[in-house]
């Protein structure tokens, strides 16, 4: 009798050590991951309409274009650890391994590539400018000649209109795109500018509906990518997923839920490595 107890305590041992192992890690050391307990996903917290951390969770386009992809990595929604990606610091993410992949607004260019591989793009972006509803007097990039510009410190947004377009225009370098907002609103400021996307995702906020309205200028290509870890076999899987999303139709309402209340003209869904210069 003493025997079998003893028996079935170490197979109740065994049996722990066993499912220990097979939750243990998510990711190997190449980034790929599949079928384990979570998976980890970088987004922006503070970007309305892309991603944003609100009382109810989370949400926004980059939000469910990472949802979606999770799912067809095999993960539920509830399996997902949102982790907060700042411009700054998202490719010593991914090298540390801190996160599985990246959907946060983040354009592909060469001298990330040399450090991250991207999936996609799933989204081209243009650098553009949010101006009042009323305000007929803005129609080209030109126009923002002797206009107050506003764009956030240390964003090259506003600089590269000033010396490439508008070389009159009065930079106003504000705290947050939300600071810029306010003086847009108040008449401080006559134009905000950066990605159409980040400015549709403001202007698309509730209290906002209404007020402001994009130029249309599309002063720069921004193709919007899924930063993984170099090397990671996840790119290819994520790759998959997009063409998925697009087919199904999921990646138009994801565009639609986020976007449609600021009019956003956006441009077809990017097909699969075709990056614009």
């Amino acid at each position: 009798m003493k025997l079998r107890k003893v028996s079935a305590a170490s197979a109740a041992v065994l049996a722990l050590a066993l499912t220990a192992t097979a939750c243990g890690g998510d990711s190997d050391d190449n980034g790929s991951s599949g079928g384990g307990k979570k998976i980890t996903i970088g987004i922006k917290f503070d970007q309305p309409g892309l991603g944003q951390k609100t009382p109810q969770g989370y949400d926004g386009f980059d939000v469910d274009v990472a949802t979606y992809v999770a799912k067809k990595l095999g993960y539920s929604e509830d399996q997902i650890e949102w982790r907060e990606s700042k411009s700054a610091d998202r490719e010593t993410m991914l090298q540390r391994g801190d996160v599985d992949f990246i959907v946060a607004t983040y354009s592909i260019t060469p001298q990330r590539q040399e450090k991250v591989d991207f999936a996609g793009p799933y989204l081209l972006a243009h650098q553009d400018v949010l101006i009042r509803a009323d305000d007929d007097s803005i129609k080209s990039p030109e126009d923002l000649n002797n206009k107050k510009l506003c764009s956030v410190t240390g964003s090259t947004s506003a600089q590269n209109v000033k010396e490439k377009l508008a070389p009159k225009a009065q930079l106003q370098n504000y705290t947050t795109y939300s600071a810029c907002l306010g003086g847009l609103q108040n008449g401080a400021i006559d134009a905000l500018t950066t990605d159409d996307s980040i400015l549709a995702g403001y202007a698309a906020q509730s209290q906002f509906k209404g007020k402001f309205k994009l130029g249309g200028f599309k002063m720069t290509n921004e193709n919007y990518g899924i930063g993984v870890k170099k090397g990671s076999d996840l790119k290819d899987k994520i790759n998959k997923a997009l063409e998925d999303m697009v087919a199904d139709k999921s990646w138009d309402k994801a565009v639609q839920d986020n976007f449609g209340p600021a009019n956003y003209k956006n441009e077809p869904a990017p097909k699969i490595g075709d990056v614009k210069s």
